[in-house]
């Protein structure tokens, strides 16, 4: 189940809105096939790894192991389980079931049904944390929400920002931490800001340092006050504007209206819009809702070296968070990681 967790980890953001899938198949001790889930709408990680195994006549005396439950429906492609009933497995080992109301123990009913020996809950933990975005997308209804933020030695997030200010981003964190948060961005559906980091810093939101595909760019602009010379509505790249005011598609911009843009309203859209996970990077303000409303699942906080002497206060999590999962040294810098 390690090896179908690793497996299954290769898939990324490339499998969303689905979740991430790995499989193993052992006959008499040894793997001869596994698979994981490449790209949405393609084969389905059990399919892959039957297909890797040369000899079909040993799957009737072999296990395959599954970190989430095999699908029974009808989607993009057949039912995995009438894929292992077919080729008569003798024991399907399972990570986790699926909460999607389509599968949700249905997959494992008609596997024991068929004769197959069943297992479930194997690496439980270990199979939900790698798919917590997939499980809180269908047990919640809404995105999994990741905030980020880089703040200085002295607990600021940025200088003081006055009308005719340059529109700049002033640089806390390091090189390193640089190429980390564009890697985080690549394993994303999305990113989102409030309209003040548009006009403060006019961000281009994208993955440049690493290879990776790009998020779709999230902006909370009630008023749409957002310049609309900034970069993120020029470069062509696909972007979501919430406002109280317009409706309407132009080119790369899609505008959504919401009478009043609330957590409620947000989720929902993004729900029925299929986005399973959004990377929150601020300003200030927009990070301190999701902190003070709770609307947030892992904050990724870096600490630097570097100090301000004054400017914006960094949020403040002492209300919400008492401990600390984990610290990593990411160059110079802290990296503090928090889990609800």
């Amino acid at each position: 189940m390690h090896r179908a967790i690793e497996l299954a980890e290769l898939g990324g953001v490339s499998v969303a809105p689905n979740p991430k899938v790995g499989a193993v198949i052992v006959h008499n001790g040894e793997i001869i096939g596994e698979g994981y889930h490449q790209q949405y709408g393609g084969p389905h990680a059990e399919v892959n790894a039957v297909n890797s195994v040369k000899d079909k006549n040993l799957l009737k005396e072999a296990t395959i192991y599954v970190s989430l439950e095999p699908c029974s429906h009808y989607g993009k492609t057949p039912p995995c389980c009438d894929l292992l009933i077919k080729h008569q497995f003798k024991r399907v080992v399972i990570g986790n079931t699926d909460p999607n109301p389509v599968v949700n123990g249905k997959g494992i009913e008609r596997l024991k049904s068929a004769g197959i020996e069943v297992c479930v809950g194997v690496l439980e933990k270990e199979c939900a944390f790698m798919n917590r975005r997939f499980l809180t997308f269908q047990r919640e209804k809404r995105p999994y929400i990741i905030l980020k933020w880089a703040e200085t030695a002295d607990g600021f997030i940025d200088f003081e920002r006055k009308e005719g200010s340059p529109r700049e981003i002033h640089v806390i964190s390091g090189e390193e931490s640089h190429r980390l948060v564009h890697q985080w961005r690549s394993e994303e559906q999305a990113i989102l800001v409030g309209w003040k980091t548009i006009q403060n810093d006019d961000p281009q939101l994208n993955v440049r340092l690493v290879d990776g595909k790009s998020p779709i760019r999230i902006i909370l602009d009630s008023n749409l006050y957002a310049p609309h010379n900034s970069k993120v509505f020029i470069d062509g790249h696909p972007t979501i504007i919430y406002n109280k005011i317009t409706n309407e598609i132009r080119n790369n911009l899609q505008y959504i209206q919401l009478k009043n843009v609330t957590f409620v309203k947000l989720f929902s859209s993004l729900f029925e819009k299929r986005i399973i996970s959004v990377l929150v990077e601020g300003g200030r303000t927009t990070l301190n809702e999701f902190i003070q409303h709770g609307k947030w699942d892992e904050i990724r906080r870096f600490r630097s070296k570097v100090k301000f002497g004054k400017g914006m206060k960094a949020p403040d999590i002492r209300q919400q968070v008492t401990t600390k999962n984990q610290t990593i040294i990411v160059g110079d810098d802290e990296l503090d990681l928090f889990f609800r």
